[in-house]
């Protein structure tokens, strides 16, 4: 079996290195190729990296021209990976080497997606805390997939699992429930948190921004990709049926109990719930013949076997 370790990279000249040291104490007695993807950093992490490759020929790097995030630097390690198992790590020193066993063993239990679930030492009280139990508790609710930590890097993969994933803009923290709703086994065991050493957290507010209105899409493309009607449809009956009522409303006020003065602005609400319900509808149904034109069933299918 070959194991392939794929790490994003940006601007962590101080922790190569070291990482790659741990890597390779644990790796020893294990067929794998390291392969580090560099999403564009200005430091002088491809160099130190191009040394490495010298002394190792197990090493390759993927280097990107600028910032492109880093969905799209997996999906470049994801590309250039040969292994029938694949390992994504942060290359920051924050996921321990030492607890890629601990990932294996799950792989070899017959899962199929092994999500770290980082023991985190933070104080109840501690602010950046809060961000993350809330995420993982609106991902939670809106898709069903139930893990402590699902945008851990560290995970472990099957081959026939990257072969099908598409990732784009901040689509990476949602990787386990977009290989969940493709029928693979996930599960999750407990990995340690170590304290960053060198470099800059990328964390910022604007990914909580960004996080959330990508759960919004994940969860639209998880329910509702290949009924789309269904979604739209709901929302347009809704809307529909509810300016039907209040026309009703307005007409039994009007033509039965004979109220000559009916506000303007009652009548225009029920003509744009009308309105806007037809329109959803439509929608809806544009979206199913869309898909029924250009898709086929079998592409959505993931075959185990056969």
């Amino acid at each position: 079996m070959l194991l392939s370790i794929v790490i994003p990279v940006m601007n962590e000249a101080g922790n190569i290195i070291a990482l790659y040291e741990k890597l390779k104490s644990v790796l020893a007695k294990i067929n794998h190729e390291i392969i580090y993807v560099d999403d564009g950093g200005t430091d002088d992490t491809p160099n130190i990296i191009a040394k490495l490759q010298k002394r190792d020929n197990k090493i390759r790097l993927v280097q990107f021209r600028r910032n492109f995030g880093k969905s799209a630097a997996l999906a470049a390690g994801f590309r250039n990976a040969e292994g029938s198992v694949i390992i994504t790590m942060d290359g920051d020193l924050q996921d321990d080497p030492s607890d890629i066993p601990k990932l294996l063993k799950r792989i070899d239990d017959g899962f199929d997606l092994v999500v770290g679930w980082k023991q985190k030492k933070y104080k109840w009280y501690e602010l950046k805390l809060i961000p993350s139990k809330i995420f993982n508790l609106l991902t939670s609710m809106l898709t069903g997939v139930r893990l402590h930590d699902i945008d851990c890097p560290f995970k472990a993969f099957r081959r026939e699992v990257t072969n099908g994933l598409s990732i784009y803009g901040e689509l990476y923290r949602y990787i386990p429930v977009l290989v969940h709703q493709k029928g693979f086994k996930v599960t999750e065991v407990e990995v340690k948190n170590l304290p960053r050493k060198y470099g800059k957290s990328k964390f910022g507010t604007d990914r909580l921004v960004k996080g959330f209105l990508d759960l919004i899409t994940v969860f639209f493309l998880t329910r509702f990709k290949k009924r789309p009607s269904h979604f739209f449809g709901s929302l347009g009956l809704f809307l529909l049926m509810l300016g039907v009522v209040l026309g009703i409303y307005l007409a039994i006020k009007r033509f039965i109990f004979g109220v000559l003065i009916v506000k303007e602005a009652y009548i225009m609400l029920a003509v744009l719930f009308v309105i806007l319900g037809v329109q959803f509808i439509s929608t809806g149904l544009i979206g199913e013949m869309l898909i029924n034109n250009r898709d086929r069933e079998e592409e959505y299918c993931v075959v185990k076997k056969k």
